[in-house]
């Protein structure tokens, strides 16, 4: 299993203002229906558009969720739901991954959603986001306690794996071409890039 380590992105600064908004007002504005029929995902007090998924990025979610339901349960895997961020993020973030594998369900979940720290691998599929999943997404990931974080880049086909958090970022970061094999960390099975990217269209 071939692995070459890259560094972490570094997170570009906006030089222009914007309004920020907290979970607050994003709970007020989907009462007053402003976001119906919308999808989005707070990160970082922005909201981020998460209609208008192609089919691609669809078919990718379908064959990571196949493969890692084919040995964990079921229930712990979860397709776009949320997570929660670390305490010091939780006013302006509340991600909502493509997938995330809960190192178990439980029963107060039907009441919170699962912090960090109970989520074993997070997944995020990318296109045209890739420099955002790597940046700050990464960061939102590793202080709230992630312990694996995966970025399947389908425009460059491969797969940059994080492990092992500081709390601030992951401190082990590995690029995987299609031809190379993965496994979640301390698990058995292992599954090739190839395997996980929808077919090249001629």
């Amino acid at each position: 299993m071939a692995a070459t380590p890259v560094l972490p992105a570094q997170v570009s600064s906006d030089a222009l203002s914007r309004k920020r908004f907290t979970r607050d007002d994003v709970d007020r504005l989907t009462e007053a229906g402003v976001f119906e029929g919308q999808r989005y995902e707070l990160i970082d007090g922005d909201l981020i558009d998460k209609m208008g998924r192609n089919p691609p990025h669809a078919s990718a979610i379908r064959r990571v969720s196949k493969w890692l339901r084919s040995f964990l349960a079921d229930d712990q895997v979860q397709v776009q739901l949320p997570i929660e961020a670390a305490c010091e993020d939780r006013e302006r973030s509340l991600p909502e991954p493509d997938l995330a594998v809960l190192a178990e369900l439980k029963p107060d979940h039907e009441r919170r959603h699962p912090s960090g720290h109970e989520v074993v691998l997070v997944v995020e599929v990318a296109e045209s986001s890739a420099a955002f999943d790597l940046s700050r997404k990464a960061i939102l990931y590793a202080k709230a306690g992630v312990r694996e974080y995966w970025v399947l880049d389908l425009t460059r086909r491969m797969l940059v794996v994080h492990r092992q958090t500081d709390g601030e970022q992951y401190r082990h970061i590995h690029l995987y071409a299609e031809g190379d094999t993965v496994s979640v960390e301390n698990c058995t099975e292992s599954v090739r890039v190839k395997d996980l990217l929808p077919e090249e269209t001629a």
